[in-house]
C-alpha cells in the first residue's frame, strides 16, 4: 500500500510540473527550456556527488547516498538519459502547442504502453479489481481524445499529437527499465536519479547548440510575438507568466476565426529567442522530488509497474484542475468527468491490493 500512495504523491507533483513546463515552454525556445532545466538539475546533484567523494561512508542524509559504481553500470544510466531525453524533447514541443488539458491526458495514455509490456515481457498480475481500475482509468484516458476533435485539434492529423503519442511511448518504455534498473539491478533510487539527471546535460547539449548556432535570432515570416507577452517582460513573475498566458491565448483567440480554436495551442510563432522564466527555475526541483518519491515506489519488491504508471499518470487530475484555474482552457465540465473516471480507478487499483 505504501509504494501506492507514493505513486500518487508523485502524480500530484508531475501535475504541478506540467504547469511549469507549459508555462516555460509558451513562446519559448524548447531546446534552451531543457537545456536550462537540465543544468538546474545538475547544479542540485552535482555538489552532492562532489560531497559525497569526500565524505564516503560519513554522508549524512542516508536516502541520498549514491553507490560506486562500474563503467557498465554508468552505461546503463546513460541509457537511461538517452531514452528519457528524446521523450522529453517530443513531449516538450507538443506541449509548447497543444493545450495543458489536452496535452496532459495524451500523455496520460501511457499506462496502456506500460501495462502491455509489463504484462507480456515481466509476466505481471495485477488483482481482479485492479484490472478493472486499470480499465476504467485508461477509458478515461480515451475519451479526452474525443474532446480534443471539439477544441479543433484532430488526433489523427495534428502532428504535435503524434509527437506527445511517442513521447508517451518512450516514457512507458522508461518505466520499464526503471523496474530493470530498480529492482532487478538493485541501483538505489538516489543512484539513479544522480547520475541520470547527471547524463541529461551532455545528452541534451547537442540540441541547445544546434539551436544557439542555426535557429537564436531568426524569425519566420509567419512569427508572430503577442503584444500583451513581450520577451523579457515577465522573467522573474510566475503569476505574470501565468496572466500573459492568459491574455496571449485570448488574443489568439480573436484573431483566429474559422474553425474551432482550442487555448493554449500555438498557430504562428516558431520560438527563435530565449527567455529564463522563473517556471524555467520550476521544472527540475519539481521533476527531482517527483521522481524520487517515484524511484522509491518502484524499488519497493512488490511493486507492480503497470499499476504505478497507472496511478502516476493521475497527475492529469492536477493539470485539469490548474489549466482551469490557472490557464483559462475550455471544456472543463466535460474533462472533469473524464477525471472523476480516473479518480475511481485509481481508488480501484489502491482498494485491489
Amino acid at each position: 500500500m505504501e509504494w501506492m500512495l507514493m505513486s500518487l504523491v508523485s502524480a500530484a507533483l508531475l501535475g504541478v510540473y506540467d504547469l511549469a513546463k507549459k508555462l516555460a515552454a509558451r513562446d519559448n525556445a524548447v531546446p534552451m527550456v531543457l537545456f536550462a532545466s537540465a543544468c538546474v538539475a545538475t547544479s542540485i546533484w552535482g555538489p552532492l556527488l562532489i560531497v559525497q567523494q569526500f565524505a564516503g561512508d560519513a554522508f549524512p542524509i542516508e536516502f541520498l547516498k549514491v553507490q560506486p559504481l562500474t563503467w557498465t553500470d554508468h552505461g546503463k544510466l546513460l541509457a537511461k538519459s538517452v531514452l528519457v531525453g528524446a521523450s522529453w524533447t517530443l513531449a516538450l514541443f507538443a506541449l509548447k502547442h497543444l493545450p495543458l488539458s489536452i496535452a496532459a491526458p495524451i500523455r496520460s495514455t501511457s499506462p496502456v504502453w506500460t501495462i502491455a509490456i509489463a504484462i507480456g515481457v515481466l509476466g505481471e498480475r495485477p488483482t481482479h479489481l485492479q484490472w478493472t481500475g486499470i480499465a476504467i482509468v485508461i477509458a478515461s484516458f480515451w475519451l479526452f481524445s474525443t474532446l480534443g476533435k471539439s477544441e479543433g485539434i484532430g488526433f489523427a492529423t495534428n502532428r504535435w499529437v503524434g509527437c506527445m503519442l511517442l513521447a508517451t511511448l518512450l516514457g512507458s518504455f522508461s518505466s520499464i527499465y526503471d523496474k530493470y534498473l530498480l529492482q532487478g539491478g538493485r541501483y538505489s533510487p538516489a543512484t539513479v536519479q544522480a547520475w541520470f539527471t547527471i547524463y541529461m546535460l551532455p545528452v541534451m547539449t547537442p540540441l541547445a547548440l544546434h539551436w544557439w548556432i542555426f535557429q537564436r535570432g531568426k524569425a519566420t515570416p509567419s512569427e508572430e510575438i503577442s503584444p500583451t507577452a513581450p520577451v523579457g517582460s515577465n522573467a522573474g513573475n510566475l503569476s505574470a507568466e501565468l496572466n500573459s498566458l492568459k491574455n496571449s491565448e485570448k488574443e489568439e483567440t480573436k484573431h483566429s476565426p474559422g474553425a474551432p480554436f482550442s487555448k493554449g495551442t500555438i498557430h504562428t510563432r516558431a520560438a527563435s529567442q530565449f527567455e529564463f522564466r522563473t517556471a524555467v527555475w520550476c521544472i527540475s526541483p519539481l521533476l527531482l522530488a517527483a521522481d524520487m518519491v517515484y524511484f522509491t515506489a518502484m524499488a519497493n519488491p512488490e511493486a507492480l509497474v503497470s499499476v504505478i504508471s497507472t496511478l502516476r499518470r493521475c497527475s492529469v487530475v492536477v493539470a485539469l484542475v490548474l489549466g482551469a484555474s490557472r490557464l483559462g482552457e475550455v471544456n472543463l465540465r466535460r474533462k472533469a468527468f473524464c477525471v472523476a473516471g480516473i479518480l475511481v480507478g485509481a481508488a480501484m487499483i489502491l482498494l485491489g491490493k
